[in-house]
């Protein structure tokens, strides 16, 4: 079953209750690496209108996404992807348009550019909707490092100079995965199977379902159940090295959504800095223990992610059955 979370206790400032929040965190980590929240502080108001200004976005005629296609920013980093851009499971491409955002930093090293922007008058709202978003589910991510610190049993602010310095990189990819029927969903994906490279995730979905997490011990793909207000978070494979494997990155997919409506989800990667070195944390680690992973700085492991991640997706890519977790 994938965990749901309540952390207002941790955001009340709830020592006994973070306590537990944090106990509950750390046995969702090491299995199965995905859990929700519920009880953050990122308004419903914000979420709906985040939402409202995404469909409108997508409404645009394709020549006008276009205009602001990926391929035009430094690093193809910012920008619009139009639907079958990105291969991430083996022969199948990735049914979905993507729109990504991030900080306005000097181009020159992985992930920094500037940002690509539809006209104010063809998408009223949308980046102002998306900035003010962008800053509020960077703020929760932060949060949510001070309380993963807390569940390896670190101080609760180890991880604030890779998560929370001006020097910090976050991603914000907008998604839509437009509409399939059954049979079209088993020979598509919305998004192939794959890890996620950085430290961690935060997921804000639509309730039209599609999200499968892979269970190991019994070969089979998991849906992860909408939850009204909640985030999905997980742990991606930067963590995982750090953890010294204590904490898992799971591969997940998402299949092509059997609807009448598309499907939408908004996505945050903090990537934090690119110069920090990844090695073991001391709490993950016993006496006479040899660390499963060398020292790598993120941007090098990011780097080393994007390139190996095809092959690793190709080894499940025939395991098709999905099942209800229990």
């Amino acid at each position: 079953m994938i965990p749901v979370i309540d952390i207002s206790g941790y955001l009340a400032g709830d020592l006994p209750r973070t306590t537990a929040i944090a106990n509950e965190l750390n046995a969702a980590c090491r299995a199965p690496g995905f859990f929700q929240i519920v009880g953050h502080d990122i308004p419903a108001e914000l979420r709906t209108r985040l939402f409202d200004k995404v469909i409108q976005f997508y409404e645009l005629p394709t020549a006008k996404k276009s205009a602001l296609s990926h391929t035009l920013s430094v690093n193809g980093a910012r920008g619009y992807e139009a639907v079958g851009a990105v291969t991430l499971e083996g022969d199948f491409v990735d049914q979905k348009e993507g729109f990504m955002i991030g900080p306005e930093t000097p181009p020159g090293r992985l992930l920094h550019g500037s940002n690509l922007w539809p006209e104010e008058s063809d998408s009223p709202g949308f980046r102002s909707t998306m900035e003010e978003y962008f800053a509020s589910v960077q703020s929760l991510s932060v949060k949510m490092f001070r309380l993963l610190a807390l569940s390896l049993g670190l101080d609760e602010y180890y991880f604030d100079t890779f998560a929370n310095s001006p020097d910090s990189i976050s991603m914000c990819r907008i998604h839509r995965y437009p509409r399939g029927t059954a049979k079209s969903a088993e020979h598509s994906r919305g998004t192939g199977a794959h890890t996620d490279f950085g430290a961690m995730t935060l997921l804000l979905q639509d309730n039209i379902g599609g999200l499968e997490v892979f269970h190991r011990p019994t070969s089979t793909w998991h849906p992860v159940p909408y939850v009204e207000d909640a985030y999905i978070v997980n742990i991606g494979d930067m963590m995982e090295r750090w953890t010294n494997g204590r904490y898992m990155s799971t591969m997940h997919r998402v299949i092509t959504p059997a609807s009448n409506n598309d499907r939408y989800s908004v996505v945050l990667f903090n990537e934090g800095v690119l110069d920090q070195v990844i090695e073991c944390i001391p709490t993950c680690i016993e006496p006479g223990e040899v660390p499963l992973y060398q020292p790598i700085t993120a941007e090098a492991h990011l780097r080393k992610r994007y390139e190996t991640m095809y092959g690793e997706a190709e080894d499940i890519k025939n395991t098709s059955e999905s099942k209800v977790l229990d």
